[in-house]
């Protein structure tokens, strides 16, 4: 996830107020993307699962696995 500006190869979406984009290719081979904002024990940050996205092995809600 970074800061990035708006290219003709690039899917827009909003929620929340947050603009996000996602290269289309890329976005068809991993949709659907989920992103949440997670506060943890272990800290703060974003999550973000796809269909490609692996089998968390420290509980469902790291972001650092």
């Amino acid at each position: 996830m970074a800061l990035d500006e708006l290219k003709d190869n690039d899917m827009k979406f909003e929620d929340r107020d947050i603009t996000y984009l996602v290269e289309k290719d890329l976005f068809n081979r991993v949709k659907p993307i989920k992103i949440d904002f997670i506060n943890s024990p272990m800290g703060s940050g974003f999550n973000i699962v796809s269909s490609m996205s692996a089998a968390p092995s420290c509980g469902g809600s790291c972001s650092s696995c």
